[in-house]
């Protein structure tokens, strides 16, 4: 062996920084897993129409749909009534024989293919609570009640006419939730085509059914809020990519759509307010003079301003009309068209300033029953606003002029251009019956979580009109493309509402919440189509969310990010993208190389578990055995003890023998291994002599310096390469940050040793002590490790049994009615 490497890299003292673990070996021939190998073999062939950076080509095309609808709505037979034309312009270099239109509403037919292949393992309505043994055959009340609900109601679309532009009948096929047109003669490149259809359905329970549309009934007062969703037939989109998108409509996998204009006619009730999709037209022949002069009023407000005050809507609520008013709506460059009616509305609006913009002024608008009271009129449209400021910032200005949050059902939410439909909703309080007179109580109260939610399901609603209803992904196949960017987008406008926001349920920390699904089995690759993921709301919202705020906040940094973002979002706006022009947006305006992050993100169930296995410290070796013989004596008598025996034997006065009889004492009795010989000296002047004089300036530098080398043994568990987040804390008491780049892990992807040389010795070193990271399990994420704190409340076990003789002798409560939806009906085996 070379004498120069002894002197300065062999001969490392040990001292004392190590654990009893053997270093792990390992077998790579044959079995070496690249997870930095490129994603060629995933992503499509770049072409004319998407090119290899991720941009649209300079021969992009989409089609387009202008839609003119007059609509009726029947009130007290709860149906719908529609006319539509369709402009249908064909942008692609194909001939169309025929056309494919999305008929959403037949999925609620007795024999759809959805409700035939439901199973019991998926639950059918959002009242619904999953059993904790999957095995158990459960029927809940709110699947019994959908199922009958279904059988009586008679759903789905009654299509009288389908003509073209001159009134010629068109031949229509109905496939489930589709139906082809066929054209009397190819539709060619460039040309346009009018398809006008009447149709009418009845309208869903929607807290029954969970339909995403449908109608809501309040039995004190016998009103009904309206909300209008997948409504009218509509084109199913034709692409580059896939042709025509003519999927079924299995209810989770939702949509994309093809943009145009609309002009809307919607005729109810004249007590009604109507929330819709678009700019009103007709104000003076729906609205009063005094809603008029507010609404004008509310553009330069500092805080909402009530359009239909309360008192308003409790003189609708109580005063019903047979009189009908017509409201029209006219939307410009959309992909979907959405509205909601009632005379229950409260409305209130406030202006949203985009000043230099195409949008100057965008109007937030809320509408709520008097059961979302007071904390709809206090957080809505505050809410809407605050998205757009967030939203915009990350991506483009806001597009349209008016964006609104309306009250439609008790929990979650579901958008549409420039409306969303949200829930939650406070909960009447009941005053003990102790109570006193004349105290003041308030009318409603409610949990954090209804506060908390009702502020971040608005958000994450809003956020939808950016993702996807401007950009426009493709959410039947890739949910993660819009329901994962926009609950990352939710996440940091969250963060920009208030601290310590409760973002996922408790957590703050969206690292912290999604560790426990990122470890379980039950899981399928984001990349999964969605109606076939298994457990849809951590697959499409969280883990995304996870993953592009791991990369926002620690692979890329907020600079490199927030820029490449906001690129994506602008090249694809009023396009369709699909997730590899995410991909190569990502890494073409950032210059970070993000194969390894998709992959394992977004094409595996691999998680994060990294561990620090062994921490060796060493100081380096000077060459003089002077310096070092006395320097390893010393660190072997710290490390290896005297022997347990041979200090008893002292302690006991045992007398050696050598003592007893002196004349066996020699040389070796008074020189140990680490006396210093002249061979000795005369190797370390050779080796000395034997260095380049730069390697010698080198090791008197380093000696000079007097300087720390360790050695960490990094296992990734979990299989999911990421970065190394390291915290060190010194002996003096100073600490410092270190960030290890997932680069680290590229020749071995299991495990890594990493040399650190440091001025300062090393107390303890923490692996992602700021929770930068989903890791499972943080046990093995300190060296040396800790005891881990936490509090334990006393166990008493429950001996209570079901008494009978005393459960009879109860009073009989009166009913309240029929038993929550939620509840589960015990199924008793057949014979």
């Amino acid at each position: 062996m070379n004498a120069r490497l002894i002197a300065a890299v062999i001969s490392l003292c040990t001292i004392g920084m190590t654990a009893n673990a053997s270093e792990a070996t390992h077998q790579t021939k044959g079995e070496f897993d690249d997870r930095f190998r490129q994603l060629d073999e995933h992503l499509p062939t770049p072409n004319n129409y998407r090119t290899a950076s991720g941009a649209p080509g300079h021969e992009y095309w989409q089609q387009r749909a202008d839609y003119d609808i007059n609509v009726v709505l029947d009130e007290k037979a709860r149906r719908i009534t529609g006319t539509e034309t369709i402009t249908y312009t064909n942008r692609s270099p194909d001939s169309l024989k025929y056309l494919w239109l999305q008929l959403d509403q037949n999925r609620f037919k007795e024999d759809s293919l959805d409700i035939r292949s439901r199973t019991a393992e998926q639950p059918v309505a959002a009242t619904d609570f999953a059993t904790s043994n999957p095995n158990q055959d459960v029927l809940s009340y709110g699947t019994l009640a959908f199922h009958q609900d279904i059988r009586k109601g008679e759903y789905g679309y009654d299509i009288s006419k389908v003509t073209d532009a001159g009134g010629r009948t068109l031949k229509t096929t109905v496939v489930d939730t589709l139906m082809r047109i066929d054209l009397p003669t190819p539709l060619k490149p460039g040309a346009q085509t009018k398809v006008t259809i009447n149709w009418s359905f009845n309208i869903l329970n929607e807290p029954r059914v969970g339909s995403r549309g449908g109608y809501e009934y309040f039995e004190d007062s016998d009103t009904t809020i309206f909300f209008l969703a997948q409504w009218f037939p509509r084109l199913v989109v034709y692409s580059d990519y896939e042709g025509w998108h003519n999927k079924p409509f299995l209810g989770r996998g939702e949509f994309t759509l093809e943009f145009g204009d609309y002009n809307v006619a919607i005729t109810v009730p004249a007590d009604h307010i109507v929330s819709s999709t678009g700019e009103l037209t007709n104000a003076s022949s729906v609205l009063t003079s005094e809603q008029r002069r507010r609404l004008d009023r509310a553009k330069d407000a500092d805080a909402p301003v009530f359009i239909v005050t309360p008192e308003e809507a409790a003189d609708n609520e109580a005063n019903k009309t047979s009189q009908l008013k017509t409201w029209k709506f006219s939307a410009k460059n959309v992909r979907d068209f959405a509205w909601s009616s009632s005379r229950k509305f409260i409305w209130d609006a406030m202006g949203h300033k985009q000043p230099g913009t195409e949008q100057p002024l965008v109007m937030a608008m809320s509408f709520y029953p008097k059961e979302a009271e007071p904390i709809w009129s206090a957080y809505s449209t505050h809410s809407v606003i605050h998205t757009m400021e967030v939203y915009s910032r990350f991506s483009f200005a806001y597009p349209y002029p008016t964006a609104q949050s309306v009250n439609t059902w008790v929990s979650g939410g579901m958008e549409y251009p420039m409306i969303t439909f949200n829930g939650y909703r406070p909960t009447p309080f009941e005053a003990p019956e102790d109570a006193e007179d004349g105290t003041d109580y308030p009318p409603n109260t409610w949990p954090r979580r209804v506060k908390y939610g009702l502020i971040g399901v608005i958000i994450h609603e809003i956020g939808h009109i950016y993702f996807p209803m401007i950009v426009n992904s493709d959410e039947r196949q890739w949910t993660w493309m819009d329901e994962g960017l926009n609950t990352f987008l939710e996440y940091v406008a969250e963060l920009e509402w208030e601290e310590n926001y409760p973002a996922f349920r408790h957590h703050t920390n969206v690292l912290d919440y999604i560790t426990e699904y990122m470890a379980s089995e039950n899981q399928v690759p984001i990349m999964t189509q969605s109606d076939s993921i298994l457990q849809f709301g951590p697959n499409a919202y969280s883990k995304p969310a996870a993953a592009l705020t791991v990369l926002r906040e620690t692979v890329m940094g907020r600079e490199l990010f927030d820029f490449a973002f906001r690129e994506f979002s602008q090249r694809w706006q009023f396009k369709r993208p699909t997730p590899a022009d995410f991909f190569r947006t990502m890494e073409d305006a950032s210059g970070v190389d993000l194969d390894w992050f998709w992959r394992g993100w977004f094409y595996s169930t691999d998680h994060v578990d990294l561990a620090i296995a062994d921490v060796r410290a060493y100081k380096i070796a000077s060459g003089d055995p002077e310096i070092d013989f006395p320097a390893n004596k010393a660190l072997e008598q710290q490390q290896v003890p005297e022997t347990l025996a041979q200090q008893r034997n002292r302690e006991d006065g045992v007398t050696l023998r050598v003592d007893r009889y002196p004349s066996l004492k020699d040389f070796y009795s008074n020189n140990d291994r680490f006396t210093v010989s002249n061979a000795d000296r005369n190797a370390a002047m050779e080796a000395r002599d034997g260095l380049e004089d730069w390697e010698r300036r080198a090791l008197d530098q380093a000696l000079k310096d007097d300087q720390f080398v360790y050695f960490i043994d990094f296992e990734n568990i979990g299989g999911l390469v990421m970065p190394i987040p390291l915290q060190i804390e010194y002996t003096n008491g100073t600490q410092a940050m270190m960030m290890l780049p997932a680069e680290i892990w590229r020749r071995n992807p299991e495990a890594v040793k990493k040399m650190l040389i440091s001025d300062k010795q090393i107390k303890r070193i923490v692996l992602d002590a700021r929770h930068e990271l989903p890791d499972t399990d943080r046990s093995n994420n300190a060296f040396p490790s800790e005891i881990r704190e936490s509090r334990l409340a006393l166990f008493k076990r429950d001996r209570s049994e079901r008494d009978l003789l005393s459960d009879r002798l109860q009073p009989l409560r009166e009913s309240k009615g029929q038993p929550e939806s939620g509840g589960q009906v015990p199924l008793q085996p057949s014979n």
